[in-house]
């Protein structure tokens, strides 16, 4: 028998993406070149990912923290390119998330503060770093750089909530943990990732459904609401490093809003570097979009030299 999904699968098969027993191709690509590194806390550990240039550019080494109920892998797109331009790479699986279990008692970013700061001290010693976040990755590494702005020398934040510009969410996401069928599990992440994170449904293919499916089984930190505050602009007028923003023109956080956000991000910000919008592209833009994302990302880290 045959799934009614975009792609062909049979009944197992589909049984195996939606239990999150499948792995893509790409993501198998870069996991099996990555060196682990693992770093404890109070809860368990907190798994990093590390791959290094054949060439180094000689720049800090630039760490990445994925978006919410996500891991490194929401970078997977993005790692070839800054090996290319010789970045020494890192990409976190943030505490609470993917291979990393989550602290005591923490339920949102607020509380990763301490352990990631820690973690970065002890990683990288006596060294700054550069961060690149994604959406609540990247509201979290803007909390970091104003929390901890010793260890940070750049920060580039992509699709970051937490500016406080829009009062009511404009997408709703459907629940999966509660359906038996494992084919209508599978057309929930569908709906939702062309719901909030990509703009162009027809990119969804199997290899992008089995990572969000991975990723969204692993989340340890269902219950997170400071997004929907203002934290990232308060915590903006903290942050000491140079600070630049990327996002999809059509993301959903803020599609039509981008003039109020770049303002609040400029007035908010002391070394301000700019905010890009990449054209035909949603929430999750490195992805989706991933050259015209690395020919804005690139020019930005190589400012730092």
């Amino acid at each position: 028998m045959r799934s009614a999904l975009p792609w062909v699968g049979t009944e197992t098969e589909d049984a195996a993406l939606a239990a999150g027993q499948w792995t893509g191709a790409e993501v198998a690509h870069w996991q099996a070149l990555a060196e682990r590194v693992e770093h404890a806390h109070a809860g368990g550990r907190t798994v990093l990912y590390h791959w290094m240039p054949h060439v180094p550019n000689g720049l800090a080494p630039l760490v990445l923290f994925h978006g919410g109920s996500g891991s490194w892998t929401h970078w997977v797109r993005s790692i070839g390119p800054l090996l290319q331009a010789g970045h020494d790479v890192w990409a976190v699986d943030l505490p609470g998330f993917g291979a990393s279990e989550a602290p005591p008692d923490v339920t949102d970013a607020d509380g990763l503060l301490p352990v990631l700061a820690d973690m970065l001290q002890a990683q990288f010693s006596l060294q700054t770093v550069r961060l690149l976040g994604f959406s609540f990755g990247g509201m979290t590494a803007c909390m970091l750089a104003a929390a901890y702005p010793q260890l940070i020398e750049q920060l580039v934040i992509v699709g970051a909530p937490g500016m406080g510009v829009v009062k009511t969410k404009s997408y709703r996401l459907k629940g999966w943990r509660h359906l038996a069928d494992p084919r209508q599990q599978l057309l929930n992440h569908l709906f939702n990732l062309g719901a909030l994170m990509l703009l162009d449904q027809r990119a969804i293919d199997r290899e992008t459904v089995a990572l969000h499916v991975q990723n969204v089984q692993r989340d340890k930190l269902p219950r997170r609401r400071i997004s929907s505050t203002d934290i990232v602009v308060q915590s903006l007028a903290k942050v000491e490093c140079p600070v630049a923003a990327i996002y999809g023109a059509q993301d959903v956080l803020y599609a039509g809003n981008f003039d109020r956000v770049e303002a609040l991000m400029a007035q908010q910000t002391r070394q301000w570097q700019g905010l890009q919008c990449i054209a035909d592209a949603g929430h999750w833009v490195q992805y989706e979009k991933p050259d015209a994302f690395h020919a804005a990302l690139l020019p930005l880290l190589a400012a730092q030299r």
